[in-house]
């Protein structure tokens, strides 16, 4: 399975077309680092229902990111502003005050 970082990404970007119950699991183990065991008894079932359903999802959302592609369009467009950024960085005639300015409403163009 992915690394936990990879799939609280992929929760930000596919959580809402899980159930709440499998959000709430897939939260407490990935972004909560709660173990099994514990999520178990806070659902009151067992250790490896929460571990299929664990499993379960996580294809879910990696199959859903294998057909949108949303993760990693966002992730391009990202190192495309950082790319820009460093650009406009070497322009001697551009402050930082508007170097501010553009890094922030390139950053609202991307979280779109």
């Amino acid at each position: 399975m992915e690394d936990r970082f990879e799939v609280s990404i992929l929760l930000d970007f596919y959580g809402t077309l899980l159930t709440d119950k499998q959000i709430d699991i897939m939260n407490m183990y990935f972004n909560e680092d709660l173990s099994l065991g514990e999520i178990a008894e806070i659902n009151e079932t067992s250790r490896q229902a929460i571990h299929d359903s664990i499993k379960r999802c996580y294809k879910q959302l990696k199959n859903h990111e294998d057909k949108l592609k949303l993760k990693e369009k966002y992730l391009n467009k990202k190192t495309e502003k950082e790319n820009l950024m460093k650009e406009l960085s070497k322009v001697e005639s551009i402050d930082n005050d508007l170097l501010e300015y553009i890094d922030k409403k390139l950053e609202l163009i991307i979280n779109i």
